[in-house]
């Protein structure tokens, strides 16, 4: 591994069109397992010029399932609570057109649990976590930052703490690491949407407060490095500025591109979708061995085939940070988890309506609090500790 090098990540707010579409699309996942928790849920969203338009397909208990005006509704009410009151994007008066319709017999027959036959895997793919000791939440430092730059942002305009700014916002944090520790930012940027009242220099002050507080004292870099809507102007944003779709920023919702992403997307889809599950499942191991002691730095892949339980293969890299040998690490871990997609649920209680918190500001490195998050605990240090 090399020791000393600039690495960057990005993140995007809940405001941006591609995350609006995210938390659409999970919001409708939440809706349906909210009633049913075995329903099927594969829900894809585009959001434009005051249009929400769903798409794919769904399976729920017939007495269960969703009016097409509930579905509606929670669409909407996932624009309001972002804070969409524009006129070219409005919870209120945007057009809704749902495109919704079952799910294919054929893929139900290959997930569906039946007679000797365990609950399949929803998908063909590969799935990958990951964990480093770089920040207490063990996430690389480059998205952490990122993250919380823009949290901060959202908090400041859903209080009322300032009065200028608007939904869409992005960030990106480029840190110096030294003996693979980051020391130092060397740039910081955010593009943010604002109102036409703004002043610039204002906005810019605002931001570089916002920096200051979120970024480690010593941290910040040269103001000429420090980048705050390098166009000029960002008032027209959000859907109306640029069309979203789910499950365009899976690096944002992952590790920042400091670690692979395989199979899909996770916004949208039921944990029968390994996509989503096994990914969820992974970082947890890889946290876990991280907080264990086990290793500084470490990813796992899991491979699965649509319709078969086990896993077809899975693979861990500590990337010679370990101090336990890997493929030890390969046998212990099933051993402390099934990693078939109905076992995988269960351990982390993920037949529940937790998805719609997920979708903005990442999957991973969040705070587990009652069913939210279980994948962030690690209570599989002991029992590694021991198997060790």
């Amino acid at each position: 591994m090399r020791s000393h090098y600039l690495f960057t990540s990005e993140s995007v707010s809940e405001g941006h069109p591609d995350k609006v579409a995210d938390q659409i699309s999970d919001a409708i996942v939440d809706l349906f397992i909210g009633r049913d928790p075995e329903a099927r849920v594969a829900c894809e969203t585009m959001v434009t010029t005051n249009r929400i338009i769903l798409a794919g397909e769904v399976r729920c208990r017939e007495d269960l399932t969703p009016t097409i005006d509930e579905i509606e509704q929670a669409a909407r009410e996932t624009v309001k609570r972002i804070g969409y009151e524009q006129h070219g994007f409005h919870w209120q008066y945007a057009d809704f057109a749902c495109h919704l319709h079952g799910q294919s017999a054929h893929i139900a027959m290959g997930v569906d649990e039946s007679g000797n036959k365990d609950e399949g895997a929803g998908d063909q793919g590969i799935m990958f976590g990951y964990a480093t000791d770089e920040t207490p939440d063990l996430m690389p430092a480059t998205l952490y930052y990122s993250h919380r730059i823009l949290e901060k942002l959202a908090l400041d305009r859903h209080t009322k703490a300032v009065d200028f700014l608007e939904p869409d916002a992005k960030s990106q944090v480029t840190l110096a690491y030294e003996n693979e520790k980051p020391v130092k930012a060397t740039a910081l940027v955010v593009s943010t949407q604002h109102s036409k009242s703004a002043d610039q220099a204002k906005l810019r002050d605002y931001v570089k407060g916002v920096f200051n507080d979120v970024m480690p004292q010593g941290w910040m870099p040269a103001d000429e490095a420090i980048f705050v809507n390098p166009t000029g102007l960002f008032e027209i944003g959000g859907p109306d500025g640029d069309a979203g779709l789910t499950g365009r920023k899976i690096i944002v919702d992952t590790y920042g591109g400091a670690a692979p992403h395989g199979g899909g997307a996770f916004s949208g889809k039921d944990p029968t979708k390994v996509d989503r599950s096994a990914a969820y499942i992974s970082r947890y191991l890889a946290k876990n061995i991280v907080a264990a002691g086990l290793a500084r730095r470490v990813t796992i892949q899991l491979s699965y085939a649509i319709g078969i339980a086990e896993p077809l293969s899975l693979y861990v890299d500590t990337h010679g940070t370990g101090i336990v040998d890997e493929a030890k690490l390969e046998a212990i871990l099933p051993q402390l988890v099934r990693l078939t997609p109905k076992g995988i649920r269960t351990h982390l209680g993920l037949n529940k309506a937790i998805y719609l918190p997920t979708a903005a500001y990442g999957h991973f490195g969040r705070k587990a609090e009652g069913d939210l998050f279980t994948w962030e605990k690690t209570d599989l240090v002991d029992q590694l500790k021991q198997a060790i």
